[in-house]
């Protein structure tokens, strides 16, 4: 399948026409240069192709990858949904894209007055009383979290306290941040419904006492199922002084009906790329504003963006009493914050709650055509997401990981697999709200056909994907042999 590929590599396109360009001498013989020798060369071997050939070989390349513009992209926690085109209009305005990090406070209000409104939109949603867009992107966010928790207990004296309670279906960068953010990981298992069972974080509770810093939760979690105790595992977690970090990857399920906030969190991390449609995929850029309770807002880091009203001008503040400092350079991954600002104040709050009730209605909706073939071990009633299980074909000596490679044959994305980890086989699906019945209905039969393909014709999964442009690759060759340049002898 490779050699399909390999076809339309420009350098294989030489000699359709005739030369298509001419290289002068740029120094000429009255100047004169010390070059090594061994990077001199007689000639350089320059494509010769017409520029007609060259268009259509880029433009067949970008219609190899696969994006949210062209399918169905269900990526589970990931929230890949549309991003509106007239934000990416207003973004690459130069006015905006060409602002320099460096300008004076004075010149630059316009993209001040955005980050300003912008946190108070944010404030509003989440219930908190601070936010910082200082982080670049969630796991950032969760970092950044995770150093104002330590700030706040060393301010306090309270070194001791060096436990993160996380669950065992979080997100696999909760420990992480929490770990380099100096906490030792306790895990709490899940219940039968998938939520954090009560007697085991009892157990920890009485175990640690005031050796706990902070939980670590996502609500509506990993499995698309509310934590419906949040308020008794609020009361649990202050009762011996701790702190509820809200790791903000899931809001989508909630937008508009429901805050974090007023749940009992005290930290919040908003993934600005997913949520608010910034847009996410292609590694980034992201953000990840920090948002945080009175108690803690001492302790954001630097800059915020405050208003003067003594001088009626919006600047950047770095007098922060306690601040951690600078988790980057800079303030902010800033034409993201502005993609989030028109998709907030276009929608509203009446928006921003439909978005919510979209989510959960595409999620319920799909879920209940897929469990019919893959079934879905925790929750009921699902907020953004939901995860079957492929277990069900492993008779059929079919794994979770040959259905994906099926899905593309589809012409749709597969969801995320294999997470989170209390999900044998796990198939992660997460449709958003911007996908219309049809789409839902279509991924739903694919599922369907490759649940029947795997009882009659098991090796047609095995195999695939059988009519993508590259077949499947070896994936521990790729890790261990990773070639990222073209050389004609390949």
């Amino acid at each position: 399948m490779a050699d399909k590929i390999l076809e339309y590599l420009i350098f294989e396109l030489d000699g359709l026409g005739e030369s298509t360009y001419e290289v002068d001498d740029p120094i000429g013989d009255d100047f004169s240069v010390d070059v090594p020798q061994e990077l001199v060369r007689d000639d350089l071997p320059f494509p010769d192709v017409p520029e007609v050939e060259v268009v259509r070989h880029y433009t067949r390349l970008s219609q190899l990858n696969f994006s949210v513009d062209t399918g169905f992209y269900p990526l589970g926690s990931c929230t890949m949904k549309y991003n509106p085109k007239i934000h990416e209009h207003v973004a690459s305005d130069a006015r905006f894209a060409m602002l320099h990090p460096y300008q004076p406070d004075e010149d630059v209000q316009g993209a001040l007055a955005v980050m300003y409104h912008l946190s108070e939109l944010l404030q509003e949603i989440t219930g908190m009383d601070a936010i910082s867009l200082h982080p670049a992107a969630g796991a950032h966010g969760e970092l950044t979290g995770t150093f104002i928790a330590r700030a706040y207990f060393r301010q306090k004296g309270e070194t001791g306290r060096h436990i993160a309670i996380i669950p065992d279906s979080a997100h696999g960068t909760n420990p992480a941040s929490a770990a380099m953010a100096g906490f030792d990981v306790i895990e709490v298992k899940s219940n039968e419904k998938g939520q954090v069972d009560m007697d085991a974080l009892r157990e920890i509770v009485d175990k640690y006492g005031d050796e706990i810093a902070i939980i670590m939760l996502t609500n509506p979690n990993t499995l698309g199922v509310f934590e419906e105790n949040i308020l008794e595992i609020a009361e649990l977690i202050h009762g011996v002084g701790g702190l509820l970090y809200y790791d903000g990857a899931n809001l989508n399920g909630i937008l508009g009906m429901a805050r974090p906030g007023d749940m009992g969190f005290d930290i919040v991390h908003l993934n600005l790329h997913k949520t608010f449609s910034a847009p996410h995929g292609g590694g980034g850029p992201g953000s990840g504003p920090i948002g945080v309770k009175e108690h803690l807002k001492d302790f954001l880091p630097v800059p915020t963006v405050v208003y003067d009203e003594e001088s009626g001008m919006f600047r950047l503040n770095y007098d922060i009493p306690h601040s951690i400092g600078r988790m980057r350079m800079f303030h902010a991954n800033f034409l993201v914050l502005l993609k989030a600002y028109m998709y907030i104040i276009s929608l509203g709050g009446e928006g921003l709650r439909q978005v919510g009730r979209l989510a959960v209605l595409n999620a319920n909706y799909l879920a209940a055509k897929v469990k019919k073939y893959f079934p879905i071990p925790y929750g009921e009633l699902y907020k953004h997401e939901f995860v079957a299980t492929g277990k069900v074909l492993k008779e059929q000596g079919v794994k979770t990981l040959d259905i994906a490679k099926r899905l593309i044959d589809f012409g749709v994305h597969p969801p995320t697999i294999y997470f989170p980890l209390i999900v044998s086989e796990a198939l992660m699906i997460e449709p958003t709200e911007t996908e219309v019945k049809y789409n839902l209905d279509m991924y739903a039969a694919a599922l369907e056909t490759i649940y029947k393909e795997a009882h009659e014709n098991p090796d047609i999964l095995h195999s695939a994907p059988n009519n993508a442009p590259i077949g499947r690759l070896d994936d521990v060759k790729a890790v261990k042999q990773l070639k990222v340049v073209y050389t004609e002898e390949e």
